[in-house]
């Protein structure tokens, strides 16, 4: 069995739905479980219907966002792709889908819990709900042996809601029940020398008491890889609307060059320094099994792209990775003694527990500076908690740059315009903190 994970822009409008069953139809007799995110730029929609519901305007004059405008948007945006992809309003798909968003009606309707990242869950999640019903319905109109499961039958996870972490061995043991059950299982009218398509969602999961949970930003490719590693895949792809990985974004540099081949660790290094075309968590478990991953174009499906394996050969060029809306704190005490090691366990508990990531650190002896994304809603209450202990600067407004790979050369080259506030250097890479000039 194959695993393909198609994200947001791969299934962005009508043409995308209809191009994601072309791909499927090159792999006729393959057992395919298709991993589908939310539609186009949905997640960041329905993000922002999360924070109308649970910040309401006050008043005529605030800014706030307005819930029920924001849900109609997210509607009609669904049904306008419904529509060109179904041209019949007796389609059943009109029903489903107007079922699936009373779930958002009532929660604009109802007053939220004061569990922000509960509802963030329960809200979000529906991205991708909405996508995969819309996705299959559409491959079984193509005349492809699709079925629809919920992935929140056999992905578990515990309540930490918008990270949910893995429970592997209950996983393991629902994945066999559920999922390997119905991959084996003919559907009716199936020719028996087609393959069967599994389509399920990405980025989210359920607990043992059937709350929806999310596996963080960008998720659905981790959703791809515990599946594989779960049903021993014979390999995962993840479709792109880049040729494969590059060696930095596009977005930040005129002229990059495609990876054909990368190792399991440097994917990982790249992956948690930041690069976007793999989720960090992605790799470990394909490692585990050694399961290839395949980086492919859905633009040109035919092409190479990137595989990602047990190779050990470091990469042939310099990798950059560009991080933005960062900032930079630096922590002391109070007193002006040593940062020991009690400070840091008290530090990077604060951390955890208000779930603020750390990019880079670097430490002196009375000192201890990281950078980390910028988030209004949580970086203000770590920033006064650490105040009560800890003499706290930071600056905003910063860009992170990794480079993996380096030489002074590509450093100078990224440094251009730029003030260094903080550099990390390892053997194979560099950390830079940086203020434009």
């Amino acid at each position: 069995m194959k695993v393909f994970k198609f994200g947001g822009a791969s299934v962005k409008d009508a043409k995308a739905v209809k191009n994601v069953a072309d791909i499927l139809k090159f792999f006729p007799k393959e057992n395919i479980l298709v991993v589908v995110s939310a539609m186009g730029k949905m997640t960041n929609a329905l993000e922002r219907l999360t924070d109308a519901i649970f910040y309401p305007a006050k008043n005529a004059g605030d800014k706030k966002e307005d819930a029920s405008k924001v849900l109609a948007e997210i509607k009609k945006y669904h049904f306008d792709i419904i529509e060109e992809l179904f041209p019949s309003k007796d389609h059943p798909i009109y029903n489903e889908i107007s079922n699936t968003f009373v779930e958002l009606d009532w929660a604009v309707d109802d007053t939220p819990t004061e569990n922000y990242n509960y509802e963030y869950d329960k809200i979000v999640s529906l991205g991708e709900i909405v996508s995969t019903k819309i996705v299959h319905a559409y491959l079984k109109e193509a005349g492809l042996n699709s079925k629809w499961k919920d992935v929140r039958d056999f992905i578990q996870t515990d309540n930490t809601y918008r990270e949910g972490k893995v429970d592997w061995e209950l996983t393991q043991t629902l994945v066999n029940e559920h999922l390997m059950t119905a991959i084996k299982s003919p559907l009716e009218g199936d020719k028996r020398d087609d393959g069967a398509i599994i389509v399920t969602q990405g980025f989210i999961g359920g607990t043992s008491e059937n709350f929806t949970t999310t596996l963080g930003r960008e998720g659905s490719d981790y959703t791809a890889a515990i599946l594989a590693y779960t049903t021993n895949a014979e390999s995962v792809t993840i479709w792109k609307d880049v040729p494969g990985v590059l060696n930095a974004d596009p977005k930040w540099f005129d002229e990059t060059k495609k990876l054909d081949q990368i190792s399991y660790q440097d994917a990982i290094e790249l992956a948690y320094y930041g690069a976007t075309v793999i989720h960090p968590k992605t790799i470990k478990p394909l490692q585990n099994k050694k399961i290839p991953l395949l980086v492919k174009s859905f633009l040109n499906p035919s092409e190479k792209g990137t595989i990602i394996n047990e190779i050990q050969s470091p990469l042939p060029i310099p990798c950059f990775i560009f991080k933005v809306n960062q900032v930079l704190i630096s922590i002391s005490p109070k007193d002006f003694s040593f940062i020991a090691e009690e400070n840091f366990s008290d530090i990077f508990n604060l951390f955890s527990e208000r779930q603020v990531k750390v990019n880079v650190m670097q430490n002196s002896a009375i000192s201890f500076s990281v950078s980390v994304d910028a988030d209004e809603r949580k970086l203000p209450d770590l920033i006064k908690t650490l105040q009560k202990q800890y003499r706290v600067l930071y600056n905003d407004n910063l860009e992170l740059i990794t480079i993996r790979y380096y030489d002074q050369a590509t450093i100078d080259r990224v440094a251009i315009d730029k003030k260094i506030l903080l550099e990390v250097k390892s053997r194979y890479t560099v950390q830079l903190v940086v203020k434009p000039l």
